[in-house]
């Protein structure tokens, strides 16, 4: 049975393959080699694989290519459009800086002024006071002499009208005697008249000048609300950027400034609130107020700037870099930050300030950095080329800390940087893109 299947299979390949001869000729003698359907039907077999294996080879180099060339345009225009954001963001950045300096001079500008028109004002204020004062003492000096006058007038009518009606009689020397006293009286009356004429005169004065301070007081003080207006306005310009930086970091604005102060002891001076009063009940009066109220404003944006400076919104690197890898699951596994890459040396800077906790080799970090900020945050700057702080050095925001690099498990230069809160990773971008419209 099994030399029947032998032979049939010999049979189909001899009449596919038939059997042939190559023969090998020289100058002595001739030889020929026999070519078995066998032969012939294994060679016709292998030639087949290998051309059918080199068919599918290239289509797959050619696949490759194609997707390569197809992969590296999209990421060349990501890079392009990443380029494009990064400088768009940096120019929008630079226009909010400069308009926060505007406001900031415009404020300094005002308090100055605000306190030049303080000063001014409670020097009306006891102006006014004392010409209140004055007036009141001459209206009492005046009602005096009036009083004087008119029992004055009162006496020496009786007297003429008793002489007249004969009720007393008085001999010549006591005529005279009166004449003297009437011509005294006279004179004292005219005298009388006079000093109330000067009196009334002075007290209209006075009546005038007090019109043209109160004047002058109702023109100050529209001043002062047009200028508190500025203030109050500039203010607004100046907190809501921090406030929107905050949120958008999903941090809540009050905690931080509760926490900012707590832990921050400043210095007085232009915060001090204003305590002197100016109303008669002994009361601040609006213009006080108003003016604690912005002072409170302004220390309230001093703790956002030092809140600010302690949190990471700012980026790591200046010079021109490239996103190459992002936050969150890569190749099956969770990747804890971003990937800037960049050329071996770009400067590395500080993102908030801190208290440098790690500056040395740490597995497949490579050379790394880590610095502790306050809100229970931490950063960390991973394949470095070289580090530039110590551990236990205090640093600010933006100073330089190392250089970037390729150290530890790394595909080519670039730095690796994490933000952690609570020792858990966070996107870095949420803090760079919250802190754009202001560092």
């Amino acid at each position: 049975m099994r030399l029947r299947l032998i032979h049939d299979l010999h049979a189909a390949l001899e009449r596919r393959f038939p059997e042939r001869r190559l023969f090998l000729r020289s100058e002595t003698e001739t030889r020929f080699i026999r070519l078995r359907p066998e032969t012939q039907a294994i060679a016709w077999t292998g030639a087949t694989l290998v051309v059918g294996w080199t068919i599918v080879a290239t289509a797959i180099l050619l696949m490759d290519s194609i997707g390569a060339g197809n992969f590296r345009a999209q990421a060349a225009r990501d890079r392009t459009i990443y380029e494009d954001r990064l400088n768009a963001i940096s120019d929008e950045r630079d226009l909010r800086l400069t308009e926060a300096q505007a406001a900031q001079e415009r404020f300094s500008a005002a308090l100055a002024q605000i306190s030049t028109m303080q000063g001014e004002i409670l020097r009306l204020e006891e102006q006014k006071r004392e010409l209140a004062s004055g007036i009141e003492a001459m209206q009492a000096t005046l009602q005096e002499a009036m009083t004087e006058r008119d029992l004055a007038r009162n006496e020496a009518e009786t007297l003429l009208a008793a002489a007249e009606a004969g009720e007393i009689s008085l001999a010549t020397g006591a005529d005279d005697e009166l004449s003297g006293a009437l011509g005294v009286l006279t004179s004292a009356l005219s005298e009388t008249a006079a000093e109330r004429d000067q009196v009334a005169a002075s007290a209209e004065s006075a009546l005038e000048q007090t019109a043209e301070l109160e004047l002058e007081l109702r023109l100050m003080s529209d001043r002062n609300d047009a200028i508190f207006r500025q203030i109050e306005e500039a203010m607004v310009v100046s907190v809501e950027p921090f406030d929107r930086m905050f949120r958008a970091a999903g941090m809540d604005p009050q905690r931080v400034i509760d926490t900012v102060r707590s832990g921050y002891s400043g210095q007085g001076g232009p915060l001090m609130p204003i305590t002197y009063s100016t109303s008669d009940a002994g009361q601040p009066d609006p213009d006080t107020l108003r003016a604690n109220e912005i002072l409170g404003r302004l220390d309230e944006l001093n703790l956002y700037r030092i809140a600010a400076s302690v949190a990471p919104f700012s980026p790591p690197l200046r010079d021109g870099y490239r996103f190459t890898s992002g936050f969150g699951a890569r190749w099956g596994r969770q990747h804890a930050g971003l990937d800037l890459a960049g050329p071996v040396g770009t400067p590395v800077y500080a993102t908030a300030d801190g208290v440098v906790t790690e500056a040395g080799w740490h597995s497949g970090y490579g050379r790394l950095i880590t610095i502790r900020h306050q809100f229970g945050i931490e950063t960390r700057y991973a394949h470095l080329n070289a580090i530039r702080v110590e551990v236990g050095q205090r640093v600010s925001r933006g100073d330089r800390i190392g250089d970037m690099g390729n150290s530890g498990r790394s595909t080519g230069p670039h730095l690796h940087y994490e933000i952690r809160e609570g020792g858990e990773p966070v996107n870095p971008t949420i803090y760079m893109r919250a802190g754009q419209d202001v560092f």
